[in-house]
């Protein structure tokens, strides 16, 4: 729930930035190109002019592409996900205390805090289980943040189709005016459908390049945080390894008494 809540907070957070430097853009360029373009403002250019095509479709997913953006750069990061020293950590509380009361000792949602406490789970005594759940944990962790990031990759690839439906509305409109006015129309006529075809396209353009740049840093980062996990559990997996050698001791030492 506060999850939940604290991501509302910040929708409607970058929704006000948006409205707000809309709002000054347009109050900015209205004064500076007013004779220029016939008082046209930045609102009128860029968001009015683009029709219902660019307020109800393109406008919301560039304000999602933001939102994820900001969101996935909070949590996917390496403080959260492979914190300093975390093999170490771990290794020094098997050291302490065995591998089979990890569940009490570790509450971190790192990746190789996580990792390990599956392994150790699932496998038990068994050392090749242990290492083979370790390796199924890694790669179901990083297949979970490569869907969630694959959000940001289809509002990349998606915008540009629906600039170019607008361009292709736009069109229509266009031709529409130039057969309503017997083929002699007044330039006036045809600016709307000029507008719509050029403004859906920008914006199209403007949110599916940042949107598929970031989804390719967000990649990188999940594929290099991951591989950092990797080499973190060698001290976890040596000293697993002793602890699984010192209970088969004990056991049999059980045994001959």
């Amino acid at each position: 729930m506060k999850r939940i809540s604290v991501r509302a907070v910040l929708l409607i957070f970058l929704f006000a930035i948006v409205l707000a430097v809309i709002f000054v853009l347009g109050l900015s360029a209205g004064q500076t190109d007013s004779e220029q373009f016939g008082k046209q403002t930045f609102l009128e250019q860029f968001v009015i002019a683009g029709g219902p095509i660019v307020w109800f479709i393109l406008l919301p997913m560039s304000l999602t592409a933001m939102y994820l953006a900001i969101d996935y750069s909070l949590t996917i990061c390496r403080k959260k996900l492979v914190p300093q020293g975390i093999g170490s950590k771990i290794a020094e509380v098997i050291k302490n205390t065995g591998h089979s009361n990890l569940q009490q000792s570790l509450s971190e949602e790192d990746f190789v805090s996580v990792a390990v406490l599956e392994a150790t789970a699932k496998g038990k005594s068994d050392w090749f289980r242990i290492r083979s759940v370790l390796a199924e944990s890694f790669q179901d962790q990083a297949l979970v943040l490569l869907r969630r990031i694959e959000w940001i990759n289809l509002i990349g690839n998606v915008s540009p189709m629906v600039g170019l439906f607008g361009t292709v509305f736009g069109m229509i409109k266009l031709f529409n005016a130039i057969v309503i006015a017997g083929g002699q129309p007044q330039p006036a006529s045809l600016a709307g459908g000029i507008s719509v075809a050029l403004v859906t396209t920008f914006w199209g353009l403007s949110i599916a390049i940042p949107s598929l740049a970031i989804y390719g840093v967000f990649r990188n980062r999940i594929e290099t945080l991951i591989s950092d996990a990797v080499v973190e559990t060698d001290d976890v997996m040596d000293q697993i390894k002793i602890s699984l050698k010192k209970q088969q001791l004990q056991t049999s030492v059980r045994k001959n008494k």
